[in-house]
Order: structure tokens, then C-alpha cells, then sequence
């Protein structure tokens, strides 16, 4: 019974240990809201409006294929201006965006950012229970 509790209790240690070590920072959390606001700004006017591939058509392989690379290239560029890559991006977000209360503390110290934050798609952004790639 000693020896069971004792490996519960280091199990635990470790547990909490490393997320304390993947814990996002306040710089992280501004650097990466920041990002995901303005990639969320960037993609809804990319779709704003359609793209009339007439009724109810969808484009072609071809199209999907320079539309993707399209939009990374855009993304790349976006990023670039917060110190990030495309694959950094996509790599640590999920971990810095799942420190909800780090997010919430930035977003309620910068009511400007919250406002633009709040008006993204939720389906899209990775909040919400979503099936988006979020971005």
C-alpha cells in the first residue's frame, strides 16, 4: 500500500510538472491571440462573397489546389509579422489556446482585441467544440 501511494504521488508530480512546463506565457498568449485574430480577419474576407463557381458547383481539384496554396502563402506572410512560421503556428496554438484562463486575462485586459476576438467564427477558429482546422 506504501509503495502504491508513493508511485501515485510521483505519477502526479510529473503530471503537474509538465504542465507547468508547457504552461503558455503572457508574451506567448499576445503573440499568438494577435495571430489567431488576425488570420481569423484574413480568412473570413478571403470567403466573404464566394467565389461563383456557379449554382451549387464545386471548384475544380485545380482550383482546391491553388486556392490552399494561396491562403498558406497569406498565412506565411501574416505570421511572419509575429515572429512565427506557418508549422510553429499550427504546432503550439492548440497548447496555448488550451490555457483558457491566460486567454481570457489578455482578452479582458484588452477589450479592444476581445471584441475583434469575439467576432470571429467560432466553427473556424478552434473554439466552441469545433471541427474547423482551427486556425
Amino acid at each position: 500500500m506504501n509503495m502504491r501511494n508513493r508511485i501515485i504521488t510521483i505519477s502526479l508530480g510529473v503530471v503537474l510538472c509538465a504542465g507547468v512546463v508547457h504552461a503558455a506565457e503572457p508574451a506567448e498568449v499576445e503573440q499568438f491571440v494577435k495571430a489567431r485574430i488576425e488570420i481569423g480577419e484574413m480568412m473570413t474576407n478571403y470567403f466573404k462573397g464566394g467565389s461563383g463557381y456557379g449554382d451549387g458547383q464545386r471548384p475544380s481539384q485545380e482550383q482546391m489546389r491553388q486556392m490552399g496554396a494561396d491562403i498558406n502563402a497569406k498565412l506565411t506572410a501574416l505570421l511572419s509579422k509575429h515572429d512565427l512560421t506557418l508549422d510553429q503556428y499550427r504546432q503550439r496554438s492548440p497548447e496555448v489556446f488550451a490555457d483558457d484562463a491566460a486567454v481570457k486575462q489578455y482578452l479582458s485586459e484588452h477589450p479592444d482585441l476581445k471584441q475583434r476576438y469575439e467576432a470571429l467564427p467560432l466553427d473556424r477558429m478552434g473554439r466552441g467544440g469545433s471541427t474547423g482546422r482551427g486556425y
